[in-house]
């Protein structure tokens, strides 16, 4: 086997439980390979770190896929891996729609699969997993066949940038016989339309299922500005919990139509509307409008996907922090969170804490959550997996 040798004094993140090994931290390639091809990992002094697929275009040239030697990774040594992760979402979450497959957390690094209730949608990030691809969907479609689980259509997502990274081609379409990609799901009673090829990511943000059931008490009877709302998401849960009126607020023109078309499904097309508008226009105005609100939500995209934008990325979790804490009501509530990985806990909690003082409001914190469990948090020594940072406060004016 192709052996990867480790320069003296590095691979500190992999022996910390991380999965990636940087090209800066290679000395040395013994052996012929094609890039995607299994290789063997040895430290600087020949001691075996275990084995991943390698790829040469990408800075991170290796993606471990275990840590050990001895075991040959082949057909069975896949399907367990895909039979270990889903018997984790059996024992942990609501499996009618949920990720079953969430790479490097899962130890199959650089692939994603959610599942829709009965579609799977699939995202690729690695050259190495894309050649095992084929092989682990039908390791997966047979192993929920075995719960009496039907799979009647796979969709790929695998359009994101990263994989040009990889020398790849972002690429989208259907892995199965064509299907009618408008899949209707139910997550804590309510009905959602997912458009798996059009939608942003797989097609919906199964990752704050229960963040959203958790905010639900907070809004009977409650008036609701739920702010990045993507297809409605908070603000449907908040319609559902029986709050008095909801405003939803997303830039995206199509998003907006579908929240519209998802509140329509669960009869709340009453109380819960949505405004197409640029949140950080409409906070500002809202405020000098004199609006106030029980309950604020704010759920942005990630402002940073690389370390080097994360100052800026700060000014904007404070400015529309700073903006939400105003509309809120004395005794109300702010719901708050961070999808992104370079925006860690310690500097989320400090941008929190500023916006509230030049809010000049008082917070009560009333739970801090993250990710739903089908994204496990893998302690590693990357932390890559953990990402989502979801705070629950209650705002109060000085006293």
């Amino acid at each position: 086997m192709t052996t990867v040798i480790l320069k003296k004094g590095e691979g500190r993140t992999l022996k910390a439980g991380g999965a990636w090994i940087y090209n800066n931290e290679i000395d040395r390639i013994d052996g012929d390979f094609t890039n995607g091809d299994i290789i063997a990992v040895h430290d600087f002094d020949g001691y075996p770190m275990g084995q991943g697929f390698i790829n040469t275009k990408s800075t991170i040239t290796v993606r471990m896929l275990t840590r050990r030697r001895d075991i040959v990774i082949d057909e069975a040594f896949l399907e367990q891996r895909v039979r270990d992760a889903w018997t984790y979402r059996k024992a942990t979450v609501d499996t009618s729609s949920c990720r079953i497959i969430f790479g490097e957390a899962d130890f199959l690094p650089g692939l994603v699969v959610d599942k829709f209730s009965d579609v799977l949608v699939v995202e690729s990030l690695a050259l190495g997993i894309d050649r095992l691809k084929p092989l682990i969907l039908n390791k997966l479609t047979n192993i929920l066949a075995e719960d009496n689980i039907s799979i009647r259509g796979i969709y790929e997502r695998s359009d994101a940038k990263v994989r040009l990274l990889e020398g790849m081609e972002r690429v989208k379409g259907f892995l199965s016989a064509p299907f009618d990609t408008r899949v209707e799901i139910t997550e804590n009673d309510v009905r959602y339309i997912v458009n798996v090829a059009e939608g942003q990511k797989t097609g919906f943000f199964l990752d704050q299922k229960y963040n959203r059931l958790a905010v639900r008490r907070l809004c009977r009877n409650a008036r609701v500005l739920d702010c990045f709302t993507h297809t409605g998401s908070f603000a449907l849960n908040a319609g559902m919990a029986g709050a008095s009126e909801v405003l939803g607020v997303d830039a995206s023109e199509t998003g907006i139509r579908q929240a519209e078309e998802n509140a329509a499904l669960n009869a709340l097309s009453d109380r819960v509307r949505f405004l197409c508008a640029d949140v950080f226009d409409l906070l500002p105005q809202l405020e000098s409008e004199g609006e106030r609100f029980d309950v604020v939500i704010l759920d942005p995209p990630a402002f940073t996907k690389s370390r080097s934008a994360t100052r800026q990325a700060v000014k904007g979790y404070r400015e529309i922090n700073l903006r939400g804490m105003k509309l809120v009501k004395d005794g109300g509530y702010l719901a708050t969170c961070s999808c992104s990985h370079f925006m860690d806990p310690e500097l989320f909690a400090k941008t929190i804490r500023e916006a509230a003082v030049g809010a000049h409001k008082r917070l009560r914190q009333v739970e801090y959550r993250t990710q739903s469990p089908d994204h496990p948090i893998l302690w590693s020594g990357d932390q890559a997996s953990y990402y989502l940072k979801f705070y629950i406060f209650q705002v109060c004016e000085e006293k």
